[in-house]
């Protein structure tokens, strides 16, 4: 047998925009066959080839972002250096590599098949934009966006303009510059929604406002674009080309929004709510993207713009839209994009850069963007009442770049618009500069930093008479009944009032922006409609509640749609903005009917634990078996409801004690206090907190109160107690931390749960059958401030109007 060893010819010929290479291939040369067996060359054939080259190209890229993760870098960051490390710059400039693994004949099937990963993940990012922001976006934000793009677009044109005339430029340069001024002045959603996801401040004051003004300057660098295709078109053929390719986008958008968008409105109607689309649902929308590329294209846009326009109404969230994201990101996103970047860095040789002035005039076109999109939304920002260092952190993430960018560069070269060289230098100043940006933004803006410094009136020392703000977390339904009945048993009435404020947490799924609205506004409801039920399930059981105590309880309900990562920020700042005296969380691990531990959920324990460390007020983590879930006992008396408070000592303690001090009114509930005290100390006033004097003073011998002393020498004592708990306990009550340590000295040792605190994760456990609420006090040495005359300088809220301000004058941003 002999063996064929060429596959290919390659010659040299004229192209479209310039000489490019002619390969003329075998047409059977696309399977190998087994052709190793016969000492055949694998990386001779087409399919084997480009399996190599996607194996290769994901470990590169995996290895490259591992190493530069710690530096808070972007996957697309490692994706770009990855193909620079492979291309020309880097292992291609050993020919045998290059003609092994990247060979002339090899980049166009791994082009196609790139390009497609690009389309659909454009697709995915549509998904991720909810176009009615628009509508929410504040004046202001308009104006800091629409000055984000304008200030380095005209700066950008004049420096076009004038430079030719100041310096001597090429006829190629003269023509590129233009589009770098174009090109610098965008600032798109899906790569600032990305930063800020990285970066996790996606729902903080500063990047709500990112997220609104790139949204804005996305539609000024889209309407430059349909203008420019349009004076293009005109001056390559005839004047009415023009108008014809604005007439057919123009029907192209009308029949996506108007035909395609109910179509898959109606698919995602017909998914269950919990469930998830059937695979003949995913092929019909797959076929519908492809449909919507092969038109953008044949209408002279990028099939990847039509596949993100069409991506743009199909409806966020869950069951369709997350359910899309899900099947579609990982493969697309992690195994066949990163062949996008790679195939860009193999036509770059940064070796090959020349210095002469045209080079050095592009360059300077280049920073001058950069300069104008910083000075552009720093200005605006500042004048709008934003403090300078959250200005200059909104003014930093607008200048970053991305992947919409870089595929933005890749297609004006391949179209023969801008030069390799200009190319290069577009590439790498944008990893330069926005792999310099990424760090910094991380150490200048830390979201929690506006709410760390303020701290409201805890309940130990709010007046006994006064109103009771409290702020209740709910993730799923099932927290509902247990959380309206612990402020049932909180006993609201006229003389001693009580505000809850209602924050109903959603997993942000299948879209980029974060959410944080009232439920009733009706603005909102753009983004709420995959969950309507649970939505107005959630409101109407608190709706009823403060009906049954009208009079005595005002009711705020709030939405936050955000990662679980940063969802403890939404709720520190409604705890801040409300002046809450206290946040109820549920704990972390639901109980089946058995009382062994029926679901478990690591990510809101993580929420808890950063909403402990980080809150302005008092937190609560209520541990519900079931018993609260009943209001039978609770509003209707068939028997006691039964609450003990085990005090030990300190803060958290004494304001477990006020909180318990507020349900004795109820006349359903009876309490129970046990101090446990060391064998020690003697049993005298002198050794007895001021919250334990003022408790016995006002409530012993009282109706329904109990008061015990039980002296425990050790851990050992201290579990005895706790076990005697068990039968005559409801609902029981502690704090998180003590003073008294002895008594819980070798507890610590076997703790699960260290945001229960010592007694608290005992009592957590399947030993255990009542009910639990965890108290932590605001930390010690903070200074308490009134809720009505918190003043904070640069927080930001959303007020029962719906309207987002400031209260430092910073106007209206949604």
């Amino acid at each position: 047998m002999v063996k064929r060893r060429v596959s290919d010819s390659i010659g040299v010929v004229q192209g479209r925009y310039r000489q490019e290479l002619f390969i003329c291939q075998f047409s059977d040369m696309v399977n190998s066959k087994g052709c190793l067996w016969s000492g055949g060359d694998p990386f001779a054939f087409s399919l084997p080839l480009v399996l190599a080259q996607l194996i290769f190209i994901f470990f590169v890229t995996r290895i490259t972002f591992f190493l530069i993760r710690p530096l808070k870098q972007s996957m697309v960051s490692a994706q770009l250096i990855a193909g620079v490390f492979m291309g020309q710059s880097g292992l291609c400039r050993n020919r045998a590599f290059a003609a092994l693994m990247f060979p002339p004949r090899g980049r166009m099937v791994l082009q196609t098949v790139a390009d497609l990963a690009f389309m659909f993940h454009l697709f995915v990012l549509g998904i991720h934009v909810d176009p009615t922001m628009v509508k929410r976006a504040g004046r202001n934000a308009m104006l800091i966006g629409a000055s984000s793009f304008a200030l380095p677009f005209v700066l950008g044109c004049l420096a076009s303009y004038t430079l030719p005339h100041l310096a001597v430029v090429d006829e190629a340069t003269a023509h590129l510059l233009p589009y770098v001024a174009v090109l610098n002045s965008a600032s798109f959603f899906p790569v600032i929604t990305s930063l800020l996801g990285d970066l996790k401040i996606l729902n903080s004051e500063i990047g709500r406002i990112a997220t609104l003004a790139s949204m804005v300057t996305d539609i000024c660098i889209y309407v430059i674009f349909v203008i420019g295709t349009t004076i293009n078109s005109s001056a390559s053929y005839s004047k009415w080309n023009g108008a014809l390719c604005i007439a057919w986008i123009g029907t192209f958008l009308i029949v996506v929004v108007f035909a395609v968008r109910p179509f898959v409105q109606h698919i995602a109607r017909t998914i269950p709510e919990k469930g998830s689309m059937k695979e003949s649902q995913f092929l019909v929308v797959a076929m519908i993207v492809l449909i919507c590329g092969f038109v953008a294209e044949s209408l002279g846009q990028p099939a990847a713009l039509g596949t993100f326009i069409l991506g743009m109404v199909v409806p966020e969230g869950p069951p369709l839209g997350s359910s899309l994201v899900y099947k579609i990101d990982s493969l697309c996103t992690g195994l066949l994009l990163p062949a996008k970047f790679a195939i860009s860095g193999l036509a770059m040789d940064i070796f090959a850069i020349g210095k002469g002035k045209s080079l050095l005039g592009v360059e300077a076109v280049i920073v001058l963007g950069y300069f104008g999109k910083f000075a552009g939304t720093l200005v605006p920002a500042v004048h709008f009442g934003v403090p300078f260092r959250d200005a200059l952190s909104l003014a930093l993430i607008m200048c970053c770049k991305g992947i919409i960018e870089a595929s933005l560069y890749i297609g004006l070269r391949d179209n023969g618009i801008i030069t390799n060289e200009a190319y290069a230098l577009l590439l790498i100043t944008m990893l330069v500069i926005t792999g310099a940006l990424r760090p910094l933004i991380w150490y200048l803006y830390d979201p929690s930093r506006r709410y760390l410094g303020y701290r409201t009136n805890s309940i130990q020392h709010l007046d006994p008479t006064s109103e009771l703000r409290i702020q209740v977390c709910i993730h799923n339904e099932d927290n509902v009944p247990s959380i309206v009945n612990l402020l049932e048993a909180s006993n609201p009435s006229r003389r001693r009032p009580i505000s809850v404020f209602v924050l109903n947490l959603m997993e942000l799924k299948g879209s980029a922006a974060a959410l944080l609205v009232p439920t009733h506004n009706r603005r909102g409801k753009a983004k709420l409609t995959s969950l309507p039920s649970r939505t107005e399930h959630i409101s109407n059981a608190f709706n009823i509640f403060a009906h049954r105590n009208q009079g005595s309880v005002a009711v705020q309900h709030f939405t936050s749609i955000v990662p679980y990562a940063t969802m403890h920020d939404d709720i520190c700042t409604i705890g801040m903005e409300k002046g809450v005296n206290i946040v109820i969380v549920p704990f972390h691990k639901q109980w089946a009917i058995d009382g062994t531990v029926g679901a478990n959920f690591p990510a809101i324990r993580m929420v808890n634990q950063q909403v402990l460390y980080k809150a302005p007020c008092s937190v609560g983590i209520l541990v519900d078996r079931g018993q609260l879930a009943d209001n039978q006992q609770i509003l209707f008396g068939h028997s006691f409801f039964r609450v003990t408070m085990l005090y030990l000592g300190g803060p958290d303690d004494d304001e477990a004690l006020a909180y318990c001090s507020r349900m004795l009114e109820h006349p359903h509930i009876s309490l129970t206090l046990v101090w446990l005290r060391h064998s020690s100390g003697n049993i005298d006033n002198s050794v007895e907190s001021d919250t334990i004097r003022w408790f016995k003073a006002n409530n012993i011998g009282a109706e329904r109160v109990s008061y015990k002393e039980e002296v425990v020498k050790d851990a050992v004592g201290t579990t005895q107690v706790l076990r005697s708990l068990e039968h005559n306990c409801d609902l029981c009550i502690v704090g998180r931390d003590h003073e008294q340590s002895e008594l819980t000295l070798g507890i610590n040792e076997w703790i699960e749960c260290p945001e229960l605190g010592f007694i608290g994760d005992m009592l957590a456990t399947s030993d255990y059958s009542f009910s639990l609420l965890v108290v932590q006090q605001i930390p010690p040495g903070t200074e308490f401030m009134n809720s009505h005359s918190l003043k904070p300088v640069s927080s930001s809220y959303y007020s029962s109007s719906g309207k987002y301000s400031h209260r430092s004058g910073f106007g209206s941003f949604g």
